[in-house]
C-alpha cells in the first residue's frame, strides 16, 4: 500500500491525487471514526420461569470518515499579486535595479469596456509598470494576497495587490508623432509598407539612465517580429511613469538582419544590452517553402517585409542582441546560441555561461559557454540529457542533467553556412523532399561525430558537410541525434537572480555572505504530451499537464546545473468546468518568471484555464 500522511494513495482517484499533491502541501487525512459500541444484552428471565434472554442491543452507527483537505488549499508561500483583464495574458515581467516591476497586458479582449481609476480601458495591448512599490531587496515581504476578480469592473481592468498599474502606452499610440506608424506597428524594410498592427507585446528590457529615467525595450511577438524603444521617466513627486519625447523613440530597425520572427520573452545581459528571443516553432524546416503548410501566410508576410525576397529559414530562430541600446540600437543575431524556439537566454554572472529555454513540444534544454566574457559571438553549444528519478508524480519527479557538447563555432562562420540556403522559394518545393538540411544529413553528421551507427542500418556514415552547421542550424534535431533529451513541453521563461547567484557561487557581490544556495527557475506551461507519453527519458503522470509546473535548478561551481526539481505544481484540473479549469488558488500555465533579491519568484500566466490571467508571488522556502 502506498501512503502519504496516512492516506492510501492507491484508493484515490486521479483528480483527488492531483489535488492532494499539486496543492504544494498535501492536507492531512482525517482518521476513520470508531465503530459504535455494541448494545448491552437484555437481562435474563427470573429463575423458574425460563424467560428468554432479552434481544441484543443494536450496534451503534459507524463514526464518519474525517475530511481530507484536498482541492481548495493554497500552496504554502503563494500569493496572488495581480490580475489582468479578460482575454489578456501577462508578459514582459522585468525588475529594474531600482525595484520597479514592469509587465504587459497582451492581446486583451477587444470587448472590454470598463475603465480603471486612471480612465484606461483595456481593450488594447498595454505596456505598464507597478508604481508605488519597491520590489528590490525585501520588496516581497509585506505584500497582501489579492482577491479573485468577481465583478465586471474587476475582470476587465488590471488589479494589483500593492501600488497601482501605470499604463505607459497602448498598441497604436504615436506619442505625439515620435512613432508615426504607431506602437507595435510592423513596417517593411522600405519604411512605409505596413504589414500588421501587433497586439502581442512581450519582453520588457530596461536600460537605466538614472533612478528615474531609462529606455524601455519591448518585444512585439509577431511574424515578422518587432521591438519598440521608448524613453520613460518617473515623476519624482507623484511617482507617475510616462513616455517622454525623444528622437530615439520608435520601432527597432531589423532590416540589417533580414527581420525577426516571433520576438518572445527575453532578458537583459549583465552588460545592459537587451537579448530578444526568436521563437521559431518550425519543428521541420522542410515545411518552410511548402505553400500548402497551415501557417504559410507567415512566410508570405515576411516576404513582403523583405520587399519580395522569399525568406531563408536559417535566418530566423536565434537570440538577437541590441548593441548600443541608448544610441544606434544595432541588432546582432547570435547564431552561436543555436536555432530553435527561443523563449529566453539567461546569462550567468560570469558573463560566459548562458542557459537557453526552448518552447514548444518535444524540446531541449540548452547551454552555451562563450569563449570570452561579455561576448556571445563565439563559444560552445551544449544540450541536456535527462535521467528521471524513479517516481512519476510531477510533484516528485526530479530530473538529473548531463551536458552533451554539440559543437563550437562563431557568428561569422555560421552566417556563411546560412547564406548557402539563400534563393530557395516555393518553386523549389517537392512533396516528400527537403530543400534544406535533411534528417538523413543530420544523422550522418551525428554518426560522423560519434563514430556510431545511430540509425541501425549497419553503416557508420560520414558527415555530409564536413562542418558543424547541423549543430547550429538544426540544433534541436542535432541535440537529440547525439543523445540529448528532446521531450520537454512548453518550456517557458528561465531566470536567475544574478545577485543571489554571484553570492552563492562566487561569494561576491551585494548579497555576499547572505546567500549559500541560489537557483535558476524555469516555468513549464504544460507538462503533458512528450513528457507524459510513457516513452523516452521523461515519463511523468499526466495529472497536472494543463496547469503546469515551475522547476528550480540549483547553481553549482562555475554556474553549472546538474538537476531540475519541481517546486510548484499547478492544479488540480477540473475538466467539467466552463471556465477556471485549473484551480484559481494555484498557478495555471506559468510563462514569464523573475527572481527577486530575497529569493521569492514572480510568476506570470499565459493560460486559457483561468478566466483572468494572474501574476503570482511565490516564496519557495515557505
Amino acid at each position: 500500500m502506498t501512503e502519504r500522511n496516512g492516506i492510501d494513495l492507491s484508493r484515490l482517484s486521479a483528480l483527488a491525487l492531483a489535488a492532494l499533491l499539486a496543492a504544494g502541501v498535501a492536507g492531512c487525512g482525517g482518521d476513520d471514526g470508531d465503530d459504535g459500541v455494541d448494545g448491552t444484552d437484555g437481562a435474563a428471565g427470573a429463575p423458574g420461569s425460563d424467560g428468554a434472554d432479552g434481544a441484543d442491543g443494536v450496534d451503534g452507527a459507524d463514526g464518519q470518515d474525517g475530511t481530507d483537505a484536498l482541492t481548495s488549499a493554497r500552496p504554502a508561500g503563494l500569493k496572488r499579486l495581480a490580475t489582468v483583464p479578460l482575454g489578456a495574458e501577462i508578459t514582459g515581467i522585468e525588475l529594474t535595479a531600482d525595484g520597479d516591476l514592469f509587465f504587459n497586458v497582451q492581446h486583451p479582449d477587444d470587448a472590454n469596456d470598463e475603465t480603471d481609476a486612471s480612465g484606461v480601458t483595456y481593450n488594447l495591448a498595454s505596456l505598464g509598470v507597478i508604481r508605488g512599490h519597491d520590489f528590490s531587496a525585501a520588496g516581497g515581504t509585506d505584500i497582501p494576497d489579492l482577491a479573485l476578480p468577481i465583478t465586471a469592473a474587476e475582470k476587465e481592468t488590471v488589479r494589483t495587490a500593492v501600488g497601482t498599474y501605470n499604463v505607459l502606452g497602448q498598441e497604436g499610440d504615436t506619442f505625439g508623432g515620435d512613432l508615426p506608424n504607431g506602437l507595435g506597428r510592423i513596417v517593411a524594410t522600405d519604411g512605409t509598407t505596413a504589414i500588421k498592427q501587433s497586439n502581442d507585446p512581450d519582453f520588457n528590457g530596461y536600460v537605466r539612465i538614472d533612478a528615474d529615467n531609462g529606455w524601455l525595450f519591448s518585444n512585439w511577438e509577431d511574424r515578422p517580429g518587432g521591438m519598440s524603444r521608448l524613453r520613460v521617466q518617473r515623476d519624482t513627486g507623484t511617482g507617475e511613469w510616462s513616455v517622454i519625447n525623444d528622437a530615439g523613440n520608435g520601432m527597432i530597425d531589423f532590416s540589417s538582419v533580414n527581420g525577426t520572427w516571433v520576438n518572445c520573452f527575453g532578458t537583459m545581459s549583465p552588460w545592459s544590452t537587451p537579448l530578444t528571443s526568436e521563437e521559431l516553432y518550425f519543428d521541420d524546416t522542410a515545411d518552410w517553402n511548402n505553400a500548402n503548410y497551415d501557417y504559410h501566410g507567415d512566410q508570405v508576410a515576411l516576404e513582403t517585409y523583405l520587399g519580395g525576397t522569399y525568406p531563408n529559414p536559417y535566418d530566423y530562430g536565434y537570440i538577437v542582441e541590441i548593441t548600443d541600446p541608448a544610441g544606434a540600437a544595432t541588432p546582432v543575431k547570435h547564431f552561436t546560441l543555436g536555432r530553435f524556439s527561443h523563449e529566453n537566454a539567461e546569462v550567468m554572472p560570469d558573463d560566459r555561461t548562458v542557459y537557453l529555454s526552448d518552447d514548444g513540444t518535444g524540446t531541449v534544454l540548452f547551454k552555451f559557454v562563450a569563449d570570452a566574457a561579455g561576448d556571445l559571438s563565439s563559444g560552445s553549444l551544449y544540450a541536456a540529457a535527462i535521467t528521471q528519478a524513479n517516481v512519476t508524480h510531477p510533484a516528485e519527479a526530479a530530473l538529473a542533467i548531463e551536458w552533451i557538447e554539440l559543437a563550437s563555432g562563431d557568428n561569422a562562420t555560421i552566417e556563411g553556412w546560412v547564406d548557402e540556403y539563400d534563393g530557395i522559394d516555393t518553386s523549389d518545393y517537392v512533396a516528400g523532399q527537403n530543400s534544406y538540411i535533411s534528417d538523413e544529413e543530420i544523422n550522418n553528421w551525428a554518426e560522423g561525430k560519434t563514430g556510431q551507427d545511430l540509425d541501425g542500418d549497419g553503416t557508420v556514415e560520414d558527415d555530409s558537410f564536413g562542418d558543424d552547421r547541423v549543430a547550429f542550424l538544426e540544433s534541436r534535431k542535432a541535440a537529440v541525434a547525439l543523445g540529448a533529451t528532446g521531450e520537454f513541453r512548453k518550456k517557458e521563461g528561465l531566470r536567475v537572480n544574478r545577485n543571489r547567484a554571484e553570492a552563492a557561487v562566487e561569494g561576491t557581490g551585494p548579497l555576499a555572505g547572505s546567500v549559500s544556495q541560489a537557483f535558476a527557475y524555469v516555468a513549464m506551461s504544460n507538462v503533458n504530451a512528450t513528457m507524459t507519453d510513457g516513452q523516452g527519458d521523461i515519463q511523468i503522470d499526466d495529472i497536472a499537464g494543463d496547469c503546469g509546473v515551475v522547476y528550480r535548478m540549483p547553481l553549482e561551481a562555475d554556474y553549472d546545473i546538474s538537476r531540475m526539481e519541481p517546486v510548484l505544481v499547478g492544479g488540480p484540473y477540473y475538466p467539467e468546468r466552463a471556465v477556471n479549469n485549473c484551480n484559481v488558488n494555484n498557478i495555471s500555465e506559468p510563462d514569464n518568471v523573475i527572481v527577486l533579491d530575497d529569493g521569492k519568484v514572480v510568476i506570470g500566466e499565459d493560460t486559457g484555464e483561468h478566466e483572468n490571467n494572474m501574476l503570482w508571488l511565490f516564496d519557495p522556502e515557505a
